[in-house]
């Protein structure tokens, strides 16, 4: 535990060392958090499977693009616990608590991320308002 007191109203917490300090996560390395560079990879990885599934079936229709992204977040969420593009950059969801990620949480977690802002808005711990909803984080594996 820490020594030092609560900020003071009006004050700003401290900055943490390393993203995921605070979560008692390590700096690098296994169950570390997952950096910015590696979402986006990851995003843009899922996006493309997205967009090619989408050319094959729909002649590429950007609401079904948006739902076939939507579909296998959920999928490979709940039974895999990361989508593919995670699982390519070696990074896992998982919750703050332990344990299995449930059905209903890679749910909201996928409405929030289509919906765009809540992806785009994180705390220090690079903990996106979509994973903070769900109390999850993505680490490394």
């Amino acid at each position: 535990m820490s020594s030092a007191p609560p900020p003071l109203p009006g004050e700003s917490k401290p900055k943490s060392p390393w993203p995921g300090h605070d979560l008692g996560l390590p700096e690098s390395g296994p169950r570390s958090m997952a950096r910015f560079g590696r979402r986006i990879a990851a995003l843009l990885i899922d996006w493309l499977l997205a967009v090619v599934i989408s050319i094959t079936f729909f002649h590429y229709n950007s609401f079904a693009t948006l739902g076939v992204f939507a579909v296998m977040q959920i999928v490979f969420l709940v039974t895999i616990g990361g989508s593919i593009g995670h699982i390519v950059l070696r990074l896992r969801l998982v919750p703050l608590a332990g344990g299995y990620i449930g059905v209903w949480k890679p749910i909201v977690r996928t409405v929030l991320i289509c919906l765009v802002i809540p992806a785009v808005i994180y705390d220090q711990d690079q903990r996106g308002l979509h994973d903070r909803a769900i109390a999850s984080i993505l680490v490394r594996i």
